[in-house]
């Protein structure tokens, strides 16, 4: 039974009072490292690292105060009005700014110290009996006021020590990490004997129950959490300053080596400048000397009896001499800039984006276009640039000439009729070889639909007609006769001279075919044919019966090459296959094979190894495979002649 007149006795825990002392410890050590990193802070990075300093020594200090006040046991319950609690929390933070406001100025005389100590001490001593007043138990508290008075000169006292040695220990090359350890215990100590002095001067005498509303008991788990969020938040804030720290002395480091290289660099600036100076002056005089000489060029080349122009480096023009407006009527003025293409140029020709892009590429180049003469007519014309360049290697004017190549032109489309009629003579030679093989393959399918025609007669006039085997004769000569015609609308194409028609086809579908129309031709040489064509081809853009010329040619020529060798296996293999460069076809026998001397020579037009050949087939061959945008060449063999040819893998538009 506690009499109601008898103080309550209280007892410490003394782990939770050395806890308490640990961490004012702690909270004093990060005191004295933020002190020194606020202090280097200038501008706006001071204020969030004065806030955030105050924070972490507000909240050391606070739970150094609320660990020591749970390491005091009483008989009754206590619980904590947490409203009260949280503002006791606030003062600690705002006089641990206090703190470290006055700590981190650069000069801190006696007044300025006694002035920090005293709010800083009533800060303190206004936590500690803030949070005095913040406990909820069954009795009342009064205050011995002497004791209350020298805790209060205690805090003032403490806190006045506090500021000189975070003061004096401010600066880096002043203190050592034991030094700041020995400064901290001292701190901490005094702090923990304000508190014990401030708790030494309450007495505790039994009530009646509290009102326990917006209190909280404070349980086992939650002190321990207290104390090690504390000492995380402690240690966290003592890291980020020293990372800083560490961090700030080496920028300061590269701040000076930064400095003497740019005193360094400005000496040679300097010189650099003197002799860029003296360069320009030449560079002045140079170009003075180059312009006099562009007067003289241009007065020479205005009078040349040729198309001459020059252009800026952009490709607009800038000079066109008389010959060039002579001849497309334009004025300087219509001319120069873009006017050259715009006014002169074929409409067709007027391709502005690939003049630009070939002036910006900085490579000499030749491009033909349609002009337009002043009397309306259009004649083609080879437009030759060169570029002139700087001592840099940038281009500066460009220099052209224009030359009128309408009579090479024509020639060019008379040669290619020349040789599209030399093919068409060519293919129809190449027929007239196969006329007695064609004439077998019509035979054959005529004889067959005479017997299943007389076979049908029969059938008719017996008084006993078998309908089934009548059916079945009928439906043969149809077939039969469908097959000859599909071998005389094969030859009929090959034979047929006209518009090329260019659609994409199945190579291996072309090889097929021409394989059928000489099939007998191969059976009655004795050639052992074998095909190893690769599936799922992709097409390619080309005119079926120009390619079935040159397949027919290569396979002609390989069953002579047969024919006529001594020693031969009669074999001919035709192959396909993809490549990165596109689809190619091979066409390989195994006879005598070609001289490597004669390797390109049978592709000059009327050379020949053959008694009556006109040594056209492959020259025509490989010029058809050229118009298809492939290549057909003699491939490197070990038995007889290869011959492969490839073309190009039609797109999707």
């Amino acid at each position: 039974m506690i009499s109601a007149n008898a103080a309550l006795h209280g007892s410490y825990d003394y782990s939770e009072v050395a806890r308490s002392v640990l961490i004012a410890i702690a909270a004093s050590y990060g005191a004295l490292n933020l002190t020194g990193r606020v202090t280097t802070a200038s501008g706006r990075v001071r204020l969030p690292w004065l806030s955030g300093g105050a924070v972490a020594m507000g909240i050391g200090i606070w739970a150094m105060h609320l660990k020591a006040m749970l390491a005091f046991q009483l008989p009754v319950s206590v619980a904590y009005h947490w409203p009260t609690t949280l503002v006791a929390f606030l003062v600690a933070i705002l006089a641990s700014a206090i703190a470290l406001f006055f700590a981190s100025r650069q000069k801190m005389g006696r007044l300025e110290a006694v002035t920090g100590s005293i709010f800083m001490g009533a800060g303190i001593a206004g936590l500690h009996y803030l949070l005095m007043a913040a406990m909820r138990l069954p009795a009342t508290i009064g205050y011995s006021p002497l004791l209350v008075a020298c805790s209060i000169l205690l805090a003032v006292l403490f806190s006045l020590i506090a500021l000189l040695l975070a003061f004096g220990l401010r600066e880096e090359t002043r203190w050592t990490i034991q030094r700041r350890a020995g400064s901290a215990i001292v701190m901490g100590t005094a702090i923990s004997a304000m508190h014990y002095t401030g708790m030494a001067a309450a007495s505790f005498f039994p009530s009646s129950p509290p009102d326990l509303s917006h209190a909280v008991n404070v349980s086992p788990v939650a002190n321990n959490g207290i104390a090690i969020v504390t000492l995380i938040v402690i240690l966290a804030a003592v890291m980020t300053s020293s990372v800083d720290r560490r961090a700030s002395v080496e920028i300061q480091r590269l701040n000076k080596d930064l400095e003497r290289r740019v005193a360094e660099r400005t000496r040679q600036l300097e010189a650099v400048n003197q002799k860029l100076r003296n360069e320009i002056a030449e560079r002045e005089r140079a170009e003075e000397g180059v312009r006099r000489s562009e007067d003289r060029l241009r007065l020479v080349i205005d009078t040349l009896p040729a198309l001459v122009w020059s252009k800026l480096p952009d490709g607009s023009a800038d000079f066109l001499n008389q010959r060039f407006r002579e001849y497309t009527g334009l004025s300087v003025d219509e001319g120069l800039g873009w006017g050259w293409m715009r006014k002169a140029f074929h409409p067709e020709d007027q391709t502005e984006e690939e003049w630009r892009a070939a002036f910006a590429a900085g490579q000499p180049f030749e491009k033909e276009a349609r002009m337009r003469r002043a009397d309306g007519a259009y004649r083609w014309f080879m437009h030759r640039a060169v570029p002139l360049r700087d001592e840099l290697g940038n281009v500066v004017k460009w220099y052209g000439i224009t030359t009128d190549i309408e009579e090479r032109k024509r020639s060019e489309t008379a040669l290619q009729e020349a040789r599209d009629r030399l093919a068409h003579v060519t293919r129809t030679h190449a027929m007239g070889e196969l006329a007695a093989a064609i004439a077998h393959e019509i035979n054959q399918p005529l004889t067959a639909i005479v017997t299943n025609a007389n076979f049908s007669l029969r059938q008719l006039i017996s008084s006993s007609p078998n309908l089934a085997e009548l059916q079945t004769a009928i439906t043969e000569i149809v077939n039969d006769g469908t097959r000859a015609s599909a071998v005389i609308s094969r030859i009929r194409a090959l034979l047929m001279k006209g518009a090329l028609s260019r659609v994409q086809v199945d190579i291996n579908e072309i090889v097929e075919d021409v394989i059928s129309l000489l099939r007998n031709e191969l059976t009655r040489n004795r050639v052992n044919l074998r095909t190893e064509l690769a599936s799922n081809l992709p097409r390619v853009l080309g005119d079926s019966v120009q390619l079935q010329q040159v397949l027919i040619n290569l396979i002609m020529n390989a069953i002579e090459a047969i024919r006529f060798s001594a020693e031969h296996s009669g074999r001919l293999v035709i192959r396909s296959g993809r490549s990165a460069d596109g689809v190619w076809v091979q066409v390989q026998d195994y006879g005598p094979g070609i001289e490597p001397e004669l390797a390109e020579l049978v592709f000059e037009p009327f050379f020949t190894t053959k008694v009556e050949g006109i040594g056209m087939g492959l020259s025509i061959s490989r010029s058809i495979i050229e118009s298809h945008g492939g290549q057909l060449s003699l491939v490197s063999s070990r038995q007889g002649a290869l011959f492969e040819f490839v073309l190009t893998v039609a797109t999707n538009d």
